[in-house]
């Protein structure tokens, strides 16, 4: 009796081994997030708009590591969009056609179906990756910035020990700028992933920035959705520069800036590089900035915000990986082949 219940054990244990072994992926699939599949095409296809058709063609590791990157986007995209849905906070049809016409508004037709066409989007991609911005978007409000809270004593606080920073040992000026280049970097990104390939189409895409400035629209979101330079993902905004610096830049961008006021913003100046946008948001002089003074108040404020969010944003990310089941089959694929493209 006992030598057969040990071979019934024996044989369930081994069932349960069986069972419990992971399955293979199916063709084509890149990862799984508790239990959705990713898939090479939905990878490949956001490469593509990526990489910039008139530059060189990346190498074999490049190519591989901007797919890893991507693939690591789309899991992170659908965790926090899984989540978006538990929470009932996914984006509705009307926010998605407000957003989607709005991202057109720049475009005639025939430009637009150009832009899809090179890039291999379509508009339910396009669409798709509204409702999920949308959604997500809902969802870090709610979860992470809603609980950040900054008092008078933190701002207080942040002053006292850092003081000197608020002594302004020359005239500064802060400077936002929107850059357009016929030359486009492959590892700069806008939000709306527009970027001139020609000196004409430079020329007329600064035109149209131009004129949404002139017709009312927030220098920094255009600058994020259109600016072709670094500075795109914090609005085009370069920060305090002082006025020594501006020695060392062109003497054009220079005789400019010394002759703004507060709020101006320029019309587009060209240079060797394409052609750029700049606004003075602000002009300092030398001397200690008090913190009676509202701009010192306030740029602490948005520091001290900026940083809890991006640290409560990282740590949210960390904790809903940890509380989903993510398997990166392009990466076991990656170091099983030693660093070869997968079939």
């Amino acid at each position: 009796m006992t030598r057969r219940v040990l071979i019934i054990t024996a044989v369930a244990c081994a069932l349960l081994a069986g069972c419990k072994k992971e399955a293979a992926p199916s063709p084509g699939v890149w990862a799984t997030v508790n239990g959705n599949d990713i898939t090479r095409d939905q990878v490949e296809k956001y490469f593509r708009t990526r990489v910039n058709a008139e530059g060189p063609t990346p190498s074999q590791e490049e190519a591989l590591s901007l797919k890893l990157n991507i693939l690591d986007e789309l899991v992170n995209n659908e965790i926090l969009l899984e989540r978006a849905k538990k929470a009932n906070l996914v984006a509705s049809d009307a926010e998605v056609e407000d957003k989607f016409t709005e991202s057109k508004t720049p475009f005639t037709e025939e430009e637009f179906q150009k832009k899809l066409k090179d890039t291999g989007l379509t508009v339910e991609d396009l669409k798709g990756d509204i409702r999920r911005q949308l959604s997500v978007q809902k969802l870090l409000n709610r979860e992470v910035v809603a609980k950040i809270s900054i008092t008078d004593q933190d701002v207080l606080d942040f002053y006292n020990k850092n003081r000197a920073q608020f002594n302004v040992a020359e005239p500064q000026y802060h400077i936002a700028q929107i850059v357009v280049t016929s030359h486009p970097d492959p590892a700069v990104h806008n939000r709306k992933n527009d970027k001139a390939t020609t000196d004409p189409e430079a020329k007329r895409k600064i035109a149209l920035i131009e004129q949404k400035l002139a017709g009312g629209a927030d220098f920094g979101q255009l600058a994020m959705d259109y600016s072709e330079d670094s500075t795109a993902t914090t609005g085009g905004d370069l920060g305090f520069v002082p006025e020594s610096a501006l020695n060392r830049s062109d003497p054009v961008l220079k005789k400019t800036v010394l002759t703004m006021k507060a709020g101006d913003v320029t019309q587009p100046i060209g240079d060797k590089n394409g052609y750029r946008i700049l606004k003075l948001i602000a002009k300092e002089p030398a001397g200690q900035r008090e913190l009676s003074d509202p701009q010192v108040q306030q740029s602490i404020r948005d520091m001290l915000r900026n940083r809890k969010e991006q640290l409560l944003r990282s740590a949210y990310m960390i904790n809903a990986r940890d509380e989903s089941h993510v398997t990166n089959y392009l990466a076991r694929q990656i170091l099983e082949s030693a660093g070869k493209l997968p079939n």
